[in-house]
């Protein structure tokens, strides 16, 4: 399970759906992008404490991952950097129903809580597209 994490980071990567280090991390966040902040299990107290400052008051969940620094750089094919944030919401799915089956006790609940919002983007996606169908038909005219 910890290869299939890791290389789901791998692709998330290719897929440009994640922003790796502190800087595009914390940007991400800020800018309203980011889904999820990852942190290293290893990252310093200066780390985590400038990871909850970027997410305090903001709809982004921080995360600690089970990875070393050296094995998120390893998967992403970066040096360094024990920080990352996912913008795309499938992806951060996919990822949390992983750590999910891996540790349950540790990451069910924002497993769940990314999996409702999932659902809820999905659905708000949907009355979008119903409405866009509807407002572009050809109206009737009298002839």
């Amino acid at each position: 399970m910890r290869e299939k994490a890791l290389h789901l980071l791998g692709l998330m990567r290719r897929a440009n759906a994640i922003q790796i280090g502190e800087d595009k991390a914390g940007a991400a966040v800020h800018g309203g992008k980011a889904r999820l902040l990852l942190l290293a299990s290893d990252a310093s107290d200066n780390a985590r404490h400038r990871a909850e400052q970027f997410v305090n008051g903001r709809r982004t969940l921080l995360l600690e991952l089970p990875f070393t620094k050296a094995e998120l750089a390893g998967a992403l094919g970066v040096s360094g950097g024990a920080m990352a944030a996912l913008t795309d919401l499938g992806f951060a799915k996919a990822l949390m129903d992983i750590l999910a089956a891996m540790q349950p006790e540790r990451y069910a609940a924002d497993a769940e809580e990314i999996a409702r919002r999932t659902e809820k983007a999905q659905r708000r996606k949907k009355e979008t597209a119903a409405k866009r169908k509807m407002s572009t038909g050809k109206r009737r005219t009298k002839e």
